[in-house]
């Protein structure tokens, strides 16, 4: 049975299936995953998910196995690979899962300590200025009624 959007006549909906044994203690994660995968698209996902996924070579081998599918790929901590070669390698989606926001109480933890621990705002000199925020905001914020 699929479980296509299409077959459910439902418009605008994407299944995305995600495998997390790379997340977990289980023996032949990546095995696992590049099994599962598949079985996923077969059954009707859009979009493959396997979270844990950090190699080149296990990064391919994901996007070999799901194709013509999309492999999304979590990039929320550093995996020394940027935007073009993550593309290079067949991915077609990124989510950043909580990369961001990890990223943003990173820098605030950190002023928060200098301040602290030394007395010292030297941290605060990495803070977006209000006037590119605002613009930012004006720029790329929801349409004012």
């Amino acid at each position: 049975m699929q479980l296509g959007a299409q077959v459910l006549g439902v418009t605008g909906v994407l299944l995305t299936a995600r495998c997390e044994s790379l997340l977990v203690d289980h023996p032949a994660t990546v095995e696992k995953a590049l099994r599962r995968l598949p079985a996923y698209a077969a059954a009707g996902a859009d979009v493959l998910y396997a979270p844990g996924l950090r190699t080149p070579d296990v990064i391919k081998a994901a996007v070999d196995a799901v194709d013509p599918k999309p492999l999304n790929l979590l990039v929320s901590s550093p995996v020394g690979l940027s935007v073009e070669q993550i593309a290079t390698l067949g991915v077609r989606r990124i989510s950043l899962g909580s990369g961001l926001n990890r990223a943003a109480w990173g820098g605030f933890l950190r002023a928060a300590r200098m301040l602290a621990d030394h007395g010292r705002f030297d941290a605060l000199g990495e803070a977006e200025p209000f006037d590119a925020l605002n613009r930012f905001f004006r720029t790329h914020g929801r349409p004012t009624l």
